[in-house]
């Protein structure tokens, strides 16, 4: 697993006509394959009259996972530039289906190059990017007391608090990169004179907002 990875988030749909022929290109998360096979076939579905439906996918988090299909459309002319959109914006679990709906003017080989990559350049410029990191879901058990020193490092603190526990005692949910952890820990525990427990939750790949983005 890496450590973190760059992908989108929702879905995103984008048109262009180019020579007559409308191109409507659109954009997932999927992890797997069977989520992006799953996703190409909602779209197969959604536009099943069209002349084309390429596509390509990255499945994994690391990049190995690559499929794609020029659908009917020269070998070489659709799948491929897709996919290499994809790979030169360093995407994973990323999905992409640019529907084609033929307009009577033939591309080229060339042409047809050129609008695939170009409808999927900008389908992912528009898109809303997220970096997958290694984080884990923490909990820092305190008493009512020091709720209010708590919440100043949290508001403070690249974090996010997913929730608060109101028992005997009060229980902060806070998300955090793995990577800020030790300096969060310190900066609470120096805050509340060591008095609470922590306790940390198992790693796991979480989306942050992209800095880009």
């Amino acid at each position: 697993m890496p450590d973190k990875y760059l992908s989108v988030t929702g879905l995103c749909r984008t048109e262009k006509v180019i020579e007559r022929s409308r191109f409507i290109t659109t954009s997932a998360h999927a992890e797997g394959e069977k989520e992006a096979m799953d996703f190409i076939a909602g779209i197969r579905s959604r536009y099943r009259d069209a002349t084309h439906n390429c596509y390509a996918f990255v499945g994994d988090d690391a990049g190995n996972l690559l499929r794609f299909s020029d659908d009917g459309e020269p070998q070489g002319t659709a799948g491929m530039p897709i996919l290499d959109v994809i790979r030169s914006n360093n995407l994973r679990q990323c999905a992409v289906v640019v529907t084609r709906y033929f307009g009577g003017i033939k591309l080229g080989a060339g042409g047809l190059v050129r609008a695939y990559s170009g409808c999927t350049a900008e389908n992912l410029s528009a898109a809303k990017r997220v970096l997958y990191e290694l984080c884990a879901e923490n909990r820092y058990t305190l008493d009512y007391a020091q709720v209010k020193a708590a919440n100043i490092i949290i508001s403070a603190s690249p974090c996010e608090l997913l929730d608060t526990l109101y028992e005997d005692k009060v229980t902060f949910i806070v998300r955090l990169k793995t990577k800020d952890i030790a300096s969060f820990d310190a900066a609470l525990t120096d805050r509340l004179a060591g008095r609470l427990e922590i306790s940390h939750g198992t790693p796991c790949m979480g989306a942050f907002p992209a800095e880009d983005n």
